[in-house]
C-alpha cells in the first residue's frame, strides 16, 4: 500500500507521543486544493473510522480513508531535515504532475 521511511516513522511517533492523549494514529489524506489540484493532508486521529485502512509500522498506525487510498497506493513518505527546514516528503507514483512545494499534485 504505502511505504513510510524510518525517519518519517520517528517523526510520526514523536507527534503521537506529544499529543497528550491516546491517539489511534496519523491520518493521511488527499484533499482538493493546492496549486496542482490535489494536496496531501495529515492529522492525528483519536479513533479510526470503520472504513479506514489501518497500516501499522511498528508502534505507528497510519489511517487512510477509501477516497484517499487510490491516490496513495505505492506512495513513499519520508521525513527530511535540510537548510530550508524539516518536513514530510511524498514520492507518489500516482502523481501525474506536482508543484514546486511538493505538497500538491494531480
Amino acid at each position: 500500500m504505502i511505504d513510510i521511511t524510518e525517519p518519517a516513522q520517528s517523526a510520526i511517533k514523536a507527534a503521537i507521543d506529544g499529543a497528550g492523549q491516546p491517539v489511534a494514529g496519523l491520518r493521511l489524506m488527499v484533499q482538493s486544493g493546492g496549486c496542482a489540484g490535489l494536496k496531501y493532508g495529515m492529522a492525528l486521529e483519536l479513533e479510526a473510522q470503520p472504513d479506514d485502512e489501518v497500516v501499522s509500522f511498528g508502534d505507528v498506525n497510519v489511517l487512510i480513508d477509501p477516497a484517499s487510498r487510490e491516490h496513495l497506493t505505492g506512495a513513499k513518505i519520508d521525513f527530511v531535515t535540510n537548510v530550508e527546514g524539516a518536513g514530510f516528503v511524498f514520492d507518489n507514483p500516482n502523481a501525474q504532475n506536482s508543484c514546486g512545494c511538493g505538497k500538491s499534485f494531480c
